[in-house]
Formats: structure tokens, C-alpha cells, sequence
């Protein structure tokens, strides 16, 4: 019989529970789980953890507590489990009045130390001295979200997709049961657990690279609640970098670009295709870790990789501890205001990352010296602008007949409403009279110059879905759907076809008059 079940049935004699069963079993608990050693452990941090040794040791964690509960949320590409541990000390999401935590690492399957950190971590949590986290936080680990990835120490998943570049058209079986799992518990805060590679050659030859073991990324588009990303900027990132300081690992903030001075530094994608973002633009507390990744990409200091990456995820969740009802609070209220949003008000489709007069004291590693070193960038854009807006429209009409668009909205699990018309309402059509280019953090992305028509009649209601903005993802269909956005649909090959010169965009805008 599985430990959690016995336990179970043991706990429902009361006399039982207070006099004797409780204390033996979390005294021998405190003493098994102190035990427990990790994969990277047992080899003595010779190598990363395997699949198989990851998936063995996780049943082992599952049996030795009550505290935790594993779940299988999905399959990997090439059929291999992918893992929840889900950590609380009543059933998990029941008690509405502790703070949901969701950590996720190893999307891209040549980042190996979120994984081994992630089960150091998860080790950790189930031994006695760290059980009050529990008191406030109900916590869900996935260590491996890239399981195929991982065991051929390559960034994409089974499929050859990039799985931090799927979160919006949410394509592959990784990415589809993390957001179920996000849907069915709605965590306030979210982390999503990478590496980086300071090693490249464009650096070298400026004579400097990156040596922060951990880089924070924290929400970036402008359409995440300001006060959400003030609470990430202003009070969580000088927590985690004095969390980490202390103990002896160093954070800085996440800034990718240049070598400065060849080309500006920002602060990481305004995006809402990954991870971090397309969770943030629901209005929750999501971040991004970034870890230094070893110079072989695989087991080089892959001890004190995964340790650091374990430090500042258990910084996370110290500052949603202390911190848990001011969470909970702001991230509430901001949802609400995503369900009771106004049509008519402005919604950011092409952003730009902005110079404001800072400059940036980057820490970097000098080569020719073998020091830490301090540069002063002056092409330092930390701002995000708009560059093009759109009017929010009450909702979208998606024709029923698109069946790539009708599986893409199932995916996401929008909310969909009976179109019924009438006169209080105007649907309005875009035409693409031609397709230009706009820069994007680099790289080209279309840039359609487009005309709006008011449709007076040959809409059949009952050829359409309607799909209401005056939801949690309400503004990510925004900007999924509009024909302008940098970061829509249209943008990907897979709906490339949603955008062709001299054609009327199939999608239409439902407005009120």
C-alpha cells in the first residue's frame, strides 16, 4: 500500500492521530526525508540527473510523505512522463487562503541544472525545518518539462520545437499540460527555470562575459498590470539578490544583448510566447531564472550550477511566504480587473525596448584579467514603449470553418459566449492591402498596413465563435488576433496564411456602438 494511503486511513482514528500517529510518523518522516538523496548526489555530482534515475526518484519522494502528492499532467512528444510534485499540507488548492506556487524547469533540454536543483529543492522541502513554507504556500514542482530534450542534451523537444516559443500558439503536448495545470489551479506565482550561456565567441572578443550565477527576468510587456510588475522590479528582485548574496550565490537582474556599445542591452523579450510572459499577461506574479550553464553545456560545475538554481528558487518561495497575503491580494484584484475591463481602452500590438537617460553598471567577467569586473553601459534601454495600439473591441468572431483557429482557441481554453448581434453591436472586418516588415528585438517580423470596413450584413452568426476579451487571457487574444501585432498568430508559420496582401483577414472585430 502506497505510504500517503496508509497514512490516510491510519489518521481517520482520532484517539489515534493525537496521541500516538502524528508524532511517530513526522518524527520518522523528518528522519527519512533528511535521508533522501538526490540522482546528482548519488553520482557525486559527476553528471546530470537521467530521465530514469529523475523518475525513480521522484516515486521514492512520493511514498516517504504526506506532504506530497505526484501527478503525471501529460506526455512528452516521445511518450515520456512528465511529472508534477505537488507539496501542501492539506489537499492541494482546497484552502483558498494559502498563496499557489507553480516552478517549472528544463523547457530547453540543454539547461540540465534547473532539473537537479528543482529535486534538491523538492528533497528539501519535505524535511522538517523547512515544512513551515506549507503554513501559507501550497507549492507544485515540475523539474523536467522537457523530458525527450533532456536526454539528448538538446534544446528542443521530441518534435524539434523550441517549447519556450510555444506558449502562444501552444502546439506541443509539453507546453498544452503546463497550462492545463495552470488553468485548474490558477497560481498567483509562477517561475520558469532556465540556464544561459555567457561563453560565446561575439563576447570573448569583446574581452568580457556575464558571471552572474542567476539573472532574474521579471514581466516585460506593458500589458501586465504595472503594479504586478512593480512588485517584481521594486521589492522581489532586491529580495532575491540579497537572498542569494547571503548565501554565497550571486543574481543580477536578466539583461540580455550588446557587447555593450556594439548593441544595446534590455531587459529580456516583451513576448507572450514563453513561459514567464504567457502567464504574466493573465496578471500573475511570473518570473524568469536564468542560471549559468556549465562551458560544455552538459555536467561542468554541474554541483554548484544546480545548487544555485536551487537557492534562488527557495528565495521564491521565502519572499511568497513572507509576503504571501500582499500576493494574493494584488494578484487578485488585478484579475478582476482583466474580467471587468473596459472595451474601447488601448492595448499595446507592436512594442519597442527604450533608452530612458539610465545607464547600467553591468558586472562582467574580464578576460584578459581573470577578475570580476564593473562596465558602465551607456545603450541601455530598459524601458518598453508602444509603437502601434488597438482599440479593445468588445470580442472576436472566429469562423468555425478555420479549423486551425478553432483548435488553437480550444487549446487555450477561452471563454466563448452565443454571438447574437443585433443593433447595439458592429462588426468590423480588417483588409490587408499590403505587407510590410517591422524590426523585432532583431529579427523581421511582417508588418501589415491594413484598412477597417464596417460589415452591414453576410455574417452568419452561426458560422462563428465568439470569443469575449473580458477574460484572464483577454489580453492575450488581443494580441494573438490582431493583424499589426509583432506578436500574433500571424507572425508564426503555422498561420502565416491569416495575412496575405490584397485579402480580408478572416478574423473579425465585434464592437459596440
Amino acid at each position: 500500500m502506497k505510504f500517503n494511503v496508509l497514512l490516510f486511513n491510519l489518521l481517520k482514528n482520532k484517539i489515534l492521530k493525537k496521541i500516538i500517529i502524528i508524532p511517530l510518523i513526522l518524527l520518522a518522516l523528518s528522519l527519512s526525508a533528511q535521508n533522501f538523496k538526490t540522482p546528482l548526489q548519488v553520482k557525486n555530482y559527476s553528471e546530470p540527473s537521467s530521465y530514469e534515475e529523475l523518475s525513480s526518484f521522484i516515486a521514492r519522494l512520493d511514498d516517504s510523505s504526506p506532504l506530497l502528492s505526484v501527478e503525471t499532467i501529460g506526455k512528452s512528444a516521445k511518450d515520456r512522463n512528465i511529472f508534477a510534485l505537488k507539496f501542501s499540507s492539506s489537499e492541494f488548492g482546497k484552502d483558498r487562503n494559502k498563496t499557489r506556487v507553480l516552478i517549472f524547469a528544463q523547457q530547453h533540454g540543454n539547461e540540465q541544472s534547473g532539473k537537479d536543483g528543482a529535486l534538491l529543492l523538492a528533497a528539501g522541502l519535505l524535511q522538517a525545518g523547512n515544512r513551515y513554507l506549507l503554513d501559507r504556500l501550497d507549492i507544485i514542482l515540475i523539474p523536467l518539462m522537457n523530458p525527450d530534450g533532456s536526454e539528448a542534451n538538446s534544446r528542443r523537444n521530441g518534435n524539434q520545437a523550441d517549447l519556450n516559443r510555444n506558449h502562444l500558439i501552444l502546439t506541443e503536448p509539453e507546453t498544452i499540460a503546463l497550462h492545463k495545470l495552470y488553468d485548474k489551479f490558477l497560481f498567483e506565482v509562477t517561475m520558469d527555470v532556465h540556464e544561459y550561456s555567457p561563453f560565446g565567441e561575439t563576447w570573448k572578443k569583446f574581452g568580457y562575459r556575464d558571471n552572474s550565477e542567476e539573472l532574474l527576468g521579471t514581466p516585460t510587456n506593458i500589458m501586465v498590470s504595472q503594479k504586478i510588475r512593480n512588485l517584481a522590479n521594486k521589492d522581489f528582485y532586491p529580495y532575491l539578490k540579497k537572498y542569494c548574496a547571503d548565501n554565497q550565490v550571486s543574481c543580477f537582474v536578466y539583461a540580455p544583448g550588446g557587447p555593450p556599445e556594439k548593441d544595446y542591452i534590455r531587459h529580456s523579450t516583451f513576448d507572450i510566447n514563453d513561459g514567464r510572459q504567457s502567464l504574466a499577461i493573465q496578471n500573475s506574479f511570473s518570473l524568469i531564472l536564468e542560471g549559468m550553464n556549465g562551458t560544455d553545456g552538459f555536467s561542468d560545475n554541474i554541483k554548484h550550477r544546480a545548487e544555485a538554481q536551487m537557492t534562488a528558487m527557495r528565495g521564491l518561495l521565502e519572499y511568497s511566504y513572507k509576503n504571501s497575503a500582499e500576493i494574493k491580494k494584488l494578484v487578485s484584484a488585478e484579475r478582476k480587473s482583466l474580467l471587468n475591463i473596459k472595451e474601447g481602452e488601448k492595448v499595446a500590438i507592436q512594442l519597442i525596448h527604450a533608452p530612458n537617460g539610465e545607464t547600467l553598471s553591468l558586472p562582467l567577467y574580464s578576460y584578459s584579467s581573470g577578475n570580476d569586473t564593473v562596465i558602465i553601459v551607456h545603450n541601455y534601454r530598459p524601458v518598453v514603449k508602444s509603437l502601434s495600439d488597438v482599440t479593445r473591441p468588445a470580442g472576436y468572431l472566429i469562423p468555425k470553418s478555420d479549423s486551425r483557429l478553432v483548435a488553437w482557441a480550444e487549446r487555450h481554453a477561452f471563454n466563448t459566449e452565443t454571438f447574437k448581434g443585433g443593433k447595439s453591436t458592429k462588426i468590423e472586418q480588417y483588409t490587408v492591402a499590403s505587407v510590410d516588415s517591422i524590426d523585432f528585438e532583431g529579427d523581421l517580423v511582417i508588418d501589415p498596413v491594413v484598412k477597417v470596413k464596417e460589415l452591414s450584413s453576410g455574417v452568419v452568426p452561426g458560422d462563428y465563435i465568439y470569443i469575449p476579451t473580458a477574460q484572464l487571457r483577454g489580453n492575450m487574444l488581443i494580441i494573438a488576433l490582431e493583424p499589426k501585432s509583432m506578436l500574433g498568430l500571424a507572425t508564426y508559420p503555422l498561420f502565416a496564411y491569416l495575412v496575405k496582401a490584397g485579402t480580408d483577414y478572416p478574423v473579425l472585430r465585434v464592437v459596440k456602438k
